[in-house]
This record gives structure tokens, C-alpha cells and sequence, in this order.
């Protein structure tokens, strides 16, 4: 069975199609939520920011131009959703002065990959700041090149690769 492109998907949303569009947040739900839960910590903050960037989503459906990859345009608004959510929930700090504290209680992430491993990975990620953060989630678990998590963040590819040796340099020494 032949898997219905995005771009095809966005044009049948944008006419009406409510199943398109529905498909659209089944394809990418999981996707999006565990990115949430990665740069937020926990899982009550990762769905209300996953609602937040599907609904944006939807609302920016129509700017949507296909000269890229749907993937990509919707983690860049994921990004932008993700950076909004920081500066309403600690006005007072800099993205990058104080690092996350890791979620109270497991994620369902750390359950679904059943590994303590996996769990410090998730927990000292929660100790980068958000920029390194944001590098390293598009890179490791979005599968995104340089170039996309430039053009994304809206950053030279060489500042993307800066980010992530310097974020995996923090991330050893957490995890040592």
C-alpha cells in the first residue's frame, strides 16, 4: 500500500478534508510529543505544548509553500512553539542561563526504550541549555542534516555543528 505524500495531504487539509489533516497529526503525533517531552521535561508540559504546535500547525497550514519538506516546516514551528514556551514559563531568565531540572517521575519515553541508559541520556539532556538542547533533537531524533537545522533555527550550518560537539562534550561529562 502506497503511503500518501505530505505535501498532497496539506493540499486535501487545506480544501476541507478533515480525514487529511487527521492523518497529518497521526503521522507526526508521537513525533512531536516526544520532542516536547525532551525539551520540556515532562509530560504535562510536552502535551500542552504539543497541542499548542498543532494547532499552529493548523492555523499556518495555508503558508505552508512545499519548498521544503512538511517535516521540516512543522518542527520549526515545533522550535518557535518550544522557545515560547520558555520565555512564558521563566520570563525572568535567559534561555540559556539555567538549565531545565529533569521530569519528577519517568517519562513515557524512558518506559517505552526500558533502559537506565536511556534515562540519563534524557536527564542530563535536561541540563543543556536550550539552543544545544534544540540541536541535538532535531540531529539525534528528528534524523534532520546541518543544513535543515540551520534553515530551522535559523542558523548557519556551522553554528548547528558548534552547538551540537559543544552540547556532546556537556553530555559526556553528565553522563560520566
Amino acid at each position: 500500500m502506497f503511503e500518501v505524500r505530505d505535501e498532497r495531504l496539506v493540499k486535501k487539509a487545506l480544501k476541507g478534508d478533515k480525514k487529511a489533516w487527521l492523518t497529518l497529526i497521526d503521522r507526526y503525533e508521537k513525533q512531536i510529543f516526544h520532542y516536547a517531552i525532551r525539551m520540556t521535561g515532562n509530560t504535562h508540559d510536552a502535551a500542552d505544548l504539543m497541542q499548542d504546535i498543532f494547532l499552529s500547525v493548523f492555523r499556518s497550514l495555508d503558508n505552508f509553500r512545499g519548498d521544503g519538506a512538511f517535516k521540516a516546516w512543522l518542527f520549526r514551528i515545533a522550535h518557535f512553539r518550544c522557545m515560547e514556551f520558555y520565555r512564558r514559563k521563566r520570563p525572568e531568565q535567559g534561555l540559556d542561563d539555567t538549565p531545565e531540572q529533569p521530569c519528577d517521575k519517568p517519562c513515557p519515553e524512558m518506559h517505552l526504550h526500558g533502559s537506565q541508559q536511556s534515562s540519563a541520556v534524557v536527564t542530563a539532556m535536561q541540563a543543556l541549555p536550550l539552543a544545544q538542547k534544540a540541536v541535538v533533537e532535531l540531529k539525534f531524533f528528528g534524523q534532520f542534516t546541518f543544513e535543515d537545522i540551520a534553515l530551522q533555527l535559523g542558523i548557519s550550518p556551522n553554528t548547528a555543528k558548534s552547538r551540537l560537539y559543544s552540547a556532546l562534550a556537556r553530555l559526556k561529562l553528565e553522563l560520566e
